[in-house]
This record gives structure tokens, sequence and C-alpha cells, in this order.
């Protein structure tokens, strides 16, 4: 694996096949097979959102469980932080299983391993029981392994060159539209009564079973299972070889995630405190500004990158350089609520612009047979940079909000420079911009 030579650049393989094969655009295609296509990605983008959905819309009613079944706060944070813990732990396991089976059972039966385990949350919740809302909570993260990071896999197997691309943008676009919607949702679902977020969002997850049984046809992989040691050998092998980039990559990928959900916490406090005294849905309007930029500068970065080697280098150096420089600013200018703001939202765009290209990189990197897990150890990565950027940034913040945008600043520099040295994709062959 690694690189090959195609007219006399050094490509990665899924990125040298796709050169290498006939170019067709999207105005030569058949209306229903755009359609049909669009279905696909759709039914695909429903899975990373529904992982999103099943944590995030808990946010707001966490104070609700700490009065309504007489818990502590620490027990009510481990309603969302066991539950992403279990994911990243299971997630190479689920890489594995995806490998040697096939990737769609794998996100059948984890989308019903994390709905049922939903039912069992919200009838926890109902009855006043922590023990059953806790169980069911590590449940779905054992779930939600299987989701989102398989999905991306399953993209990599499905699509070559632009539209694998379009559809590893979308899933982060989806990604993020799940976290911009989910505290809102959340909140009005509230209203109703303070425990409905657990049951709705068992609905979530079947409409995205449904589609993905219904619209999502997996090709037929020609290799046979391996044997777990030849497995595991042929993985570590993936690493001698392409480790110099690959890590960095995953690193980089993690510190993203890491810096754009500790500024929105740092955000979401700030928001609370006075002055400003937002919260509810409003709150979730607000902090929807920064994730916006997220959402649509991802999907539109997907579907602008191809697997154009100098654009995705471009595009990872312009965004990264947008978070630095913007997480720099914070440090002078961050008492301002809507220069802060802005400036965050500045940082989000600059994250839209960086993760498709890593997402595609990174599935087109390796064949079919080690693809699962590859993408699961850096889907697992995500998960812990999502998961300690919260406490570490509450932990800064109370010893000085300019020691926190100074450490954030520094880490964006240093994944800048990571993206210079060592993440360097070559141009594409046959001159496709």
């Amino acid at each position: 694996m690694g690189f090959v030579k195609s007219k006399r650049l050094w490509l990665p393989q899924g990125i040298a096949e796709d050169a290498s094969s006939p170019k067709t655009s999207d105005s030569s295609q058949p209306q229903d097979k755009k359609q049909s296509k669009w279905k696909e990605y759709i039914a695909l983008a429903s899975v990373p959102m529904v992982l999103v959905l099943g944590n995030s819309m808990l946010v707001p009613i966490l104070p609700d469980m700490v009065s309504r079944m007489g818990i502590s706060k620490l027990q009510s944070s481990l309603v969302i932080t066991l539950f992403s813990v279990t994911a990243a732990f299971f997630i190479p396991v689920a890489g594995y299983l995806s490998d040697r089976f096939t990737r769609k059972a794998i996100i059948l039966a984890s989308l019903a391993i994390y709905g049922t385990a939903g039912i069992m949350a919200g009838l926890g919740a109902l009855w006043g029981s922590y023990g059953i809302v806790i169980t069911a909570r590590a449940l779905q993260g054992l779930g939600a392994a299987g989701t989102a990071p398989i999905a991306m896999a399953l993209v990599g197997d499905k699509y070559k060159g632009g539209e694998e691309s379009e559809a590893l943008g979308l899933i982060e676009a989806a990604n993020g539209t799940g976290k911009v919607i989910s505290p809102i949702l959340g909140s009005l679902l509230a209203l109703i009564v303070w425990y409905a977020p657990f049951f709705a969002f068992p609905l979530f997850c079947a409409l995205s079973l449904i589609a993905m049984i219904w619209l999502i046809q997996e090709p037929k992989s020609k290799q046979q299972p391996q044997p777990v040691g030849d497995y595991i050998r042929q993985i570590g092998a993936v690493f001698r070889k392409q480790g110099h980039w690959l890590i960095p990559a995953f690193l980089i990928g993690s510190l993203a995630l890491f810096i754009l959900f500790g500024v929105l916490f740092f955000l979401s406090d700030l928001l609370e405190k006075p002055p400003h005294s937002i919260d509810g849905v409003a709150k979730g309007g607000v902090l929807a500004i920064p994730l916006l930029g997220l959402v649509s500068t991802a999907y539109l970065s997907g579907r602008l990158i191809k697997n154009a080697g100098k654009r995705m280098r471009a595009f990872m150096i312009i965004g990264m350089s947008a978070m630095t420089v913007s997480l720099a600013a914070a440090i002078f200018l961050y008492q301002n609520l809507y220069l802060l703001i802005t400036l965050l939202t500045i940082s989000s765009i600059g994250t839209g612009l960086l993760l498709p290209c890593l997402n595609t990189l990174i599935t087109g990197s390796v064949e079919r047979s080690h693809r699962g897990m590859i993408t699961s150890l850096y889907s697992s990565l995500r998960f812990f940079g999502v998961a300690i950027g919260p406490p570490l940034f509450g932990w800064l913040t109370d010893r000085s909000q300019t020691l926190l945008f100074s450490a954030v600043a520094v880490l964006a520099l240093g994944a800048l420079i990571m993206v210079c040295l060592s993440v360097k994709p070559p141009a594409q062959a046959g001159g496709t911009s």
C-alpha cells in the first residue's frame, strides 16, 4: 500500500486508482442516477447525525436529571462522558468487525443496539432509576461505535474521486448539523416532559436504519476474511509504511475537534453568566452560529476538493491558518461578545476546510480490507478529542481566559506546522483541478 507511481507523481493508492479511472461530470450523468446518488448520500449522512443526536440532545436536560432523579452533577455528567468513553474504546473493535464481515451489517446492528438502548434509557428516566439510565447509556456507546466511523469507511468502498470527497464532506456537514440542532431540539422536547429527548432519539435511529436498509447497496469484497494475527500484522505494516503522515493526520483531526468543542463549551458557559444571561433555546441559537460556519464550509469543501491533492493541501493550510489567527486574536478580544463569536465562527470555518480533506485522504489511503480499522482508529481519536475538550477548557477558564486562548492558539499553530511538514498529498494525475 502507501504511494504508487502514476504519471511521474507519487499518489496514495486510492487517489491513484481514482485518477486513472474515466472522469465523469455530474452534467453527463442521467437524472435518475443523480437522484439515486443523493438518496445514498442522505442515507449515509443520517448515520453520523443520529450519532450526534443521541448524545447532544441530552445536554439541555442534565439539570433536570439532577433535580428530578435526585442525583449529583457528577452523576449527570457521566450520562454524556460514559457514552463517549465507551464509544471511543469500542470503535476499533467495530472497525475490525466491519473489515471481517460487511460495513452494512455492522452499521445496522449498531443502529439497532443504539435505538433499543435509547428506549431503555428513557424508561430508566421515567422510572427514576439512575442505574438503568447509566447502564443504557453505556450500551448506547457500544452501539455508537459502529455508526459514523463505519459509514465513513463505507463511503471509501462505494465512491471514488469527486464523489468520495463530496459524500465525506456531506457526512462531516451532517455531523455538524446534528450539533447545531440537537441542543435546540432537546430544549424544545423538554418543554413537553423533561425526559422526552430519551424517547425521541430512537425514532430518529429507526429512520436511519430504514434508510440504510432500503437505499444502500454495499460493494462485495473480493478478499477472504483474514486470521486475527495476520490482520493485526498487516495493520502494523500500514502504519510502518504510511505512519509518517497518517499519525499526524489523526492527531490534527483530534486537535481540531478538541479545540472546536472546547471553545463551544467556553462560549456556552459565558453566555449563561451575567451580564449576558442567555440560556435554553436562545443559547442554542447563538451556539449555532459558529457551527453553521463549520457545516456550510465542510459541505462546500467536500464538493470542491474532488481528489485534487494540491487543493486539499491548500484547504488544510488555509483552514489551520484561520483557526490559528482567530484564536490568537481572541487572546486580546475575548471580552467583546460580538467579536468573540465572529472569531470563533472563523475558527469553525477553518475546521470545516480541514476535516473533509483529512477524511478523504485517510479513507483513500488504504485498501478495503483495512479501511474499517484505519478510519475507526481515526474516529476514536476524534471521540477522545471531543470528550476531553470541555473539562480541560473548564479547568483553563477557572485559571485565566487569556491563558485559555493562548494555549489553544499554540495548539492550533502546532497542528498547522504538522500539516505543512507531514501531510503532503501530491497533485492529482491527469490535470483535474
